[in-house]
């Protein structure tokens, strides 16, 4: 990728002008220029007269919409670290991220604003809301390069403490400006964005991208089928990217339309270039009901929040059911075994390690943790696949989804995808629960259909038919839900304390 192709995001916005950038729950459109302009407002806000933030911290829990997005360029404008919190964050998750992230200030909007301000002042940071971000003096602001570091954002935690992962300018750049390319974004463009904006996915793959070219977003607050239904009937929309649970939902609320309803909905889809799925596996079964729905062969890719997008189905050809496809380009991808040697034979199972600009820098003041997560230049995800005709296929995290049980290895993720095909089930979640005699019990935990039933006896007589007898599932525990984090991701950690009492 060429050089010139990092300029800081905020730069590459002035030449887009009256376009349209923003359209807000309430249909109003923000262009470009007013978010220029007022993004410049912040960052003057911000300095308060210094010539520079110097990479200072400022957080912000701020509602999608026209402000988050000022707030986040005013606070690159100003040379400041961007730190976006989840707006279901409860009290001491805040707690956390603040003390970790150690902010100058906190931006809030009136939603958070009353529930925030004593927790800034426990923490003595300075609180901050939108509607007060004005400045009558005009400074002049800092020369922002791409090197310096842009924002941290957290991990979720499945495994262990969230770590705040910092980006520069540079690899943020190179993550949109690879997605910009590999998804043939273009302002024509039209993006419907239903995602959390505290994670890579709805902050990379489609607001930045979105801004990068000059097309327009329109932002809901929260997901709601009736809203993305009402947006995808106006015809307006070409790009929809979202996390298997919504689909999950949509296509339940597809169920209950009346005939008339899905067959425009399948006619307006047809106006939709672009629909992606990530962020959690994508059951076959969804894939296959979504297609029927609305005509498209949802593009499943591969990312996290230290590296972007690595892997993606093309835009163009054949895109594999279960698969999240092949290196996007300009980033390196190997697999690799438990001793670190590079795995070239497909069919074989290794860790995923990825190389290339889009990598972050550190893990926020973890040294020791940031090394260790590097081997020889390249990061390791923890995510272990295997290469099936040029196509990967994630097995599972190494430390969750991989079990280990008489011996074998399995995935967890291969076992849920087919108790997935019985028709009681409507989700399921796979985790290893530790066990003297087989080191790990594969062991399920299933929300059934309204009015179902279902014993681990009839389910291992069901599975023994589909599944090699070491994959099937020897404990079960039925719930209402699943835990998931905002990305739809099951905590699985927390499953595995449903078995540590009795079996019944």
């Amino acid at each position: 990728m060429d050089a010139c192709c990092y300029a800081p995001l905020p730069h590459r916005l002035t030449g887009f002008h009256e376009q349209t950038a923003i359209i807000d729950e309430h249909g109003t459109h923000h262009s470009y220029a007013r978010l220029a302009l007022r993004s410049e407002e912040i960052a003057c806000h911000l300095l308060k007269g210094r010539p520079d933030l110097e990479e200072a911290r400022i957080a912000f829990l701020v509602s999608p919409g026209f402000n988050y997005v000022s707030v986040m360029l005013g606070i690159w404008k100003a040379g400041g670290i961007a730190v976006p919190l989840g707006l279901q964050y409860p009290p001491a998750e805040l707690r956390y991220f603040l003390t970790d992230s150690d902010p100058e200030a906190i931006i809030v909007d009136r939603l958070f604003e009353k529930s925030v301000r004593e927790l800034a002042r426990e923490q003595q940071i300075s609180c901050l809301s939108t509607g007060q971000l004005s400045s009558a003096n005009q400074v002049t602001l800092p020369q922002i390069n791409d090197e310096r570091r842009a924002m941290i954002l957290y991990t979720s935690g499945a495994t262990s403490q969230p770590k705040g992962v910092v980006t520069t300018h540079r690899s943020i750049g190179a993550q949109v400006k690879c997605l910009v390319d590999a998804w043939e974004w273009r302002p024509e463009d039209y993006a419907l964005h239903v995602l959390p904006l505290h994670h890579v996915h709805g902050i990379i793959n489609v607001l930045s991208c979105a801004l990068w070219v000059g097309a327009k977003c329109e932002m809901l607050p929260k997901f709601e089928p009736s809203r993305v239904c009402e947006s995808i009937l106006s015809g307006r929309i070409t790009t929809f990217m979202a996390v298997p649970t919504i689909y999950v939902k949509l296509i339940a609320a597809w169920t209950n339309w009346d005939r008339n309803l899905q067959e425009r909905f399948l006619e307006s889809c047809k106006r939709v270039r672009l629909m992606v799925s990530g962020s959690a596996a994508l059951p076959v079964k969804v894939a296959e009901k979504w297609k029927e729905i609305s005509g498209h062969t949802l593009l499943e890719r591969y990312g996290m929040t230290e590296i972007g997008m690595a892997l993606s189905n093309p835009l163009h050809g054949s895109r594999r059911l279960g698969s999240v496809g092949s290196p996007l380009p300009g980033i390196e991808v190997r697999l690799t075994d438990e001793k670190g040697e590079i795995i070239s034979e497909e069919g074989v199972p290794g860790e995923i390690s990825v190389r290339g600009e889009t990598v972050f820098k550190e893990y926020w003041r973890k040294s020791e943790i940031t090394r260790n997560a590097f081997r020889e230049g390249w990061f390791r995800t923890g995510d272990v696949a295997l290469v099936e005709d040029g196509y990967y296929r994630i097995l599972g995290r190494s430390s969750v989804d991989i079990i280990k049980t008489g011996g074998y290895k399995i995935s967890a993720l291969e076992t849920e995808e087919v108790l997935l095909a019985h028709e009681d089930i409507r989700e399921c979640a796979v985790v290893g629960v530790e066990d003297e005699e087989w080191g790990e019990k594969v062991s399920a935990v299933l929300v059934l259909r309204p009015g179902c039933r279902m014993d681990i006896t009839e389910l291992r007589k069901w599975a023994a038919d589909r599944l090699v007898k070491y994959k099937i599932p020897s404990q079960l525990r039925v719930v209402k839900e699943l835990p998931r984090n905002p990305m739809g991701k099951v905590r699985k950690p927390e499953l595995r304390a449903l078995f540590q009492t009795t079996c019944r």
